[in-house]
């Protein structure tokens, strides 16, 4: 009886007896202080262990002429002790427990009267015997809440969190499983979990991959709180490439969902040895790029802009560094990435393609760590920092560029001689309050520098910062509270001699508040609310001389403001263990805000300065112009079998701010655009369908997915349309109808030395711009090939494990080459030869393929090293592969001829050295 006293039998004891009275009066003294003073000031006497009482708490009281019994109240109030007084003046002190003096009047039949009867007893006597348990199982006994004489309840709540003993990391997705019962629970994304346990002796197992099983027998008797705490796995696992938690492809109900882990892509041999989460992502099926060098994605047939990018709650503009070649995201302090290409979830709004949600990695609470890459163009570092144990973290990481050399080794003879860098840094604060109180600081700066011509230099970066507070109300109810900021700018300084020299600036910021709810009603509804407000400012770009001798004038595009605001609600609803639902709606809408002046232009002419009928004046904070509508965000999933599901979704949504650009593919100097009097919001409706099957557990996921997308008011641009501080901007663009659909089919095998996925989409993107003005229809009012339409897609990632330390990847990629429009001949006007060029898009440029291949070499395994080391050693387009970036025509001594541009047409190959301490 060292630890706990659980049940003393008193046969021969009196069921009441008289108590003497007490008059005590005590301030500030611990519990074991006040027990010495009811020892002097009376007969009784004390009997318990000492730890029980090792609180240091003080506490404070008067009693005059009380009970006994009144005092102990007050005194083990809001502890775990009990305590039982013997007729004999002494007092036994219990823990948890109830010391009983008589067994309840139980049978030991199991009838339904008995049980009947049992479920309207108090307080009945929980035993287990210590020594009788298996000895072969590494459960720990614990024991939760305070025992009450009077309760007549048989269950109770358990709750609290799952934790990484060792860097105090919350872990999602962890399962609880109740021994020889059918009850069970999931940690959610916070880590948190709830669940109703009978009264006495649980058996709990808690598993996750990754981590070692932890067996706990949990004693419950009221209820209360525990947190499990597990072990990483010291087992070597094969490599994963993507993973999204366990059967979660087949479970969930929403569609066109992908998650990646950074920490599963560093075999994945990319340009110049850089991991890159995003370049990953682009091998997934659906999701593209234009081509080598381009800054966007396209998503289902959607436009670079209609993707919204998020690092930590706030919205990246621009996520590429080094034309396109780099992402801007620092592979050593991200987190995970959920990308969602079908049902995006109705928090999320203001962008029609996708939502790219990136979120920066917890630093450790407890040791201080580091992660460093040297490589031949960029070096990287990422420090974790705890500041106050297992509650206050830091994580901060830079990575920086010498990259020159390189493009003196581009075919690309523009390219040539020219300079290029870049530099980025990101940190995280991480503080847990309390329970159910934790803040989150992140912040975020990148920059760009490059200068293609010697008599230009042109800058770019992305400032981001956000802060959020999540706060548990009880186990049901939570919340996120976000402020978010962030920050995209270009310059341009043009320096070719001095009466033309200028300085060209543009800039966008916006600022959001959110707040987001969650609600666990129970095992078949888990609600989401929220509302935000987004306001936007843009300087659409202003320009002046550099220098006193230039004779440029200064011009200002005049600013845009507007405020988006939105409601929104889904309801995870389980209806049966076959059937899912996720039902969203979201009201979002957009207000156009003065100072502005817009024009109002002849509705019986197409859109130019001679058909401006008045120019409309508006004062600070007017209301201009206000659009929107309700959003649908629905999607279900029926499970044919518990690894089999099929899954439908379809969704509305509403884009209120679009990039200008008359290049091919994004550029950093593409100037985003607010809507306004005169331009629309863009508007899409998308239906998906899929078939998702998981093979020997989730050793192999299989899916296929189709998708048919329908939009209007999609932004292109007249022939020759300037979109550079252009105030009239509305009349040298166009706003059409467009229409997408596709297949896309995934095999991936998780498990074993050889690991790694097949990915391959057939997808078709189209335009229509007509109108009843000849000059603002394209191709006859016909739909035609958007600029990124690719029909073929297919993407193959492996990776084969030799040994624990060497490995061999390899990533090949086939693309068809994206449309473009050739000259098809040419005529005399006025004397002058001209161009006759074919209708838009109808010829295409060559297609893409590419071959790459890394090896691998992990450090040693030993315990006892002051670091990990990783080389990686890659070849990026082995087979040297002339892809063409883009095709040109040029005018030459009366001649017509074609060009082709490549980024890189030979291999490139890659040493880079990674090290973890």
């Amino acid at each position: 009886m060292k630890k706990h006293i659980f049940f003393v039998l008193f046969f021969c004891a009196y069921l009441t007896n008289a108590q003497q009275k007490i008059t005590l009066t005590y301030t500030d003294l611990t519990r074991v202080e006040v027990i010495k003073k009811i020892e002097e000031k009376s007969s009784y006497r004390f009997y318990y262990v000492k730890d029980w009482l090792k609180d240091k708490t003080l506490v404070s009281g008067s009693f005059i002429d009380k009970d006994l019994s009144d005092v102990l109240n007050n005194l083990f109030n809001g502890t775990l002790v009990n305590y039982y007084i013997h007729t004999e003046n002494k007092v036994i002190l219990s823990l948890n427990s109830v010391i009983h003096t008589s067994f309840p009047n139980l049978v030991w039949v199991d009838t339904k009267e008995q049980k009947e009867t049992n479920n309207n007893l108090k307080s009945t006597p929980i035993f287990y015997s210590e020594v009788a348990k298996d000895k072969l199982s590494n459960s720990k006994i614990i024991r939760i809440g305070k025992e009450s004489k009077n309760s007549t309840k048989k269950e109770y709540t358990l709750k609290g969190y799952a934790k990484n003993v060792t860097t105090g990391e919350l872990i999602p997705n962890l399962a609880l499983i109740v021994k020889n019962t059918n009850l069970s629970a999931v940690t959610n994304e916070n880590g948190f979990y709830s669940i109703k346990l009978p009264i006495g002796v649980n058996e709990i197992e808690a598993t996750s991959l990754g981590y070692t099983n932890l067996k706990q027998t949990i004693i419950i008797y009221n209820n209360g709180k525990h947190n499990f705490l597990l072990k990483e796995s010291s087992v070597l696992l094969d490599e994963l490439i993507i993973e999204a938690g366990r059967d979660k492809n087949v479970n969930e109900a929403i569609t066109g969902v992908s998650s990646i882990k950074i920490q599963n892509i560093k075999n994945i041999p990319l340009i110049l040895g850089e991991r890159d989460i995003l370049k990953v992502a682009t091998a997934l099926p659906g999701i593209k790029k234009a081509g080598e060098g381009s800054a966007g994605f396209n998503v289902r047939g959607g436009k670079e802009d209609q993707n919204l990018i998020l690092l930590d709650d706030a919205v990246l503009y621009n996520p590429s560094h080094f034309f396109g070649i780099f992402s801007g995201i620092n592979p050593f302090t991200a987190g995970d990435v959920d990308i969602y290409k079908g049902s995006i979830p109705s928090e999320f709004g203001g962008r029609l393609s996708s939502v790219f949600n990136i979120k920066t990695k917890e630093s450790d609470f407890n040791e201080f760590k580091g992660e460093a890459a040297i490589g031949p163009v960029t070096s990287n570092l990422a420090l974790q920092i705890p500041i106050v144990k297992e509650k206050a973290s830091l994580i901060v990481g830079g990575r920086g560029t010498y990259s020159n050399w390189i493009l003196d080794l581009l075919e690309d003879e523009n390219l040539k001689n020219s300079s290029a860098s870049f530099y980025d840094t990101n940190l995280k604060y991480t503080h847990k309050l309390s329970d159910n109180d934790k803040l989150e600081v992140s912040g975020y700066y990148s920059n760009d520098s490059f200068s293609i011509t010697s008599d230009s230099l042109q800058t770019y970066s992305n400032r981001l910062l956000s802060v959020k507070w999540n706060h548990k109300f009880n186990e049901k109810n939570s919340g996120d509270l976000i402020i978010a900021n962030s920050e995209y700018k270009f310059n341009l300084d043009f320096d070719e001699n001095s009466i033309n020299d200028f300085e060209l600036d543009y800039r966008i910021t916006e600022t959001e508040l959110k707040l987001k709810m969650k609600y666990l009603a129970n095992e078949k509804h888990k609600f989401e609310y929220g509302v935000s407000n987004k306001l936007f400012n843009v300087s659409p770009g202003n320009i002046k001389p550099k220098g006193t001798q230039s004779i440029v004038s200064v011009f200002d595009t005049p600013k845009e403001r507007g405020l988006e605001s939105a409601l929104f609600f889904s309801d995870n609803f389980k209806v049966n263990k076959k059937l899912l639902l996720n039902l969203g709606f979201r009201l979002s809408l957009f207000t156009v805000l003065g100072p502005s002046s817009q024009n109002v232009y002849d509705p019986s002419l197409p859109k130019n300065e001679s058909s401006i009928l008045e120019v409309k004046d508006f004062g600070n904070n007017e209301v201009i112009k206000t659009y929107g509508g309700p959003e649908i965000r629905s999607s279900v999933r029926y499970a044919l079998t518990p690894s089999f599901s099929i899954k439908a979704g379809f969704d509305n949504t509403y884009q209120y701010i679009h990039t200008l650009s008359n290049n091919t593919t994004a550029s950093p100097t593409d100037t985003w655009r607010l809507s306004s009097l005169n331009i629309k919001p863009q508007q899409a409706n998308q239906l998906s369908f899929g078939l998702f099957k998981n093979i020997n557990g989730n050793e192999y996921e299989l899916s296929l997915e189709s998708y048919y997308k329908t939009s209007k008011n999609i932004l292109d641009y007249k022939v020759g349309a300037n979109l550079l501080l252009n105030q009239n901007i509305e009349s040298d663009i166009l706003q059409g109808k467009g229409k997408a659909y596709g297949v896309e089919f995934l095999v991936k095998k998780n498990k074993g030395r050889l690991n790694g996925w097949f990915g391959y989409s057939y997808s078709r993107s189209f335009i229509q711009l007509d109108s009843e003005f000849g000059e603002e229809r394209v191709n006859n009012g016909n739909f035609f090939p958007t600029n990124f339409d690719k029909p073929h897609d297919l993407n193959i990632i492996a990776n084969y494990k030799i040994t624990r330390r060497y490995s061999v990847s390899a990533n090949f990629s086939y693309q068809t080459g994206r449309p473009v429009t050739y000259p098809i001949g040419s005529f005399l006007l006025n004397g002058e030869e001209r161009v006759l060029y074919s209708d838009r898009n109808k010829f295409r440029i060559p297609d893409y393929f590419r071959l790459d291949i890394g090896f691998n070499v992990e450090g040693n395994h030993k315990i006892k090293k002051p670091g990990h080391g990783f080389w990686n050693i890659s070849v990026y387009n082995v087979l040297g592969r002339n892809n063409p970036y883009s095709v040109f025509f040029v005018t030459e001594a009366g001649e017509i001829k074609a060009y082709k541009s490549s980024i890189f047409a030979f291999p490139i190959p890659t040493i880079t050295y990674n090290i973890s301490f």
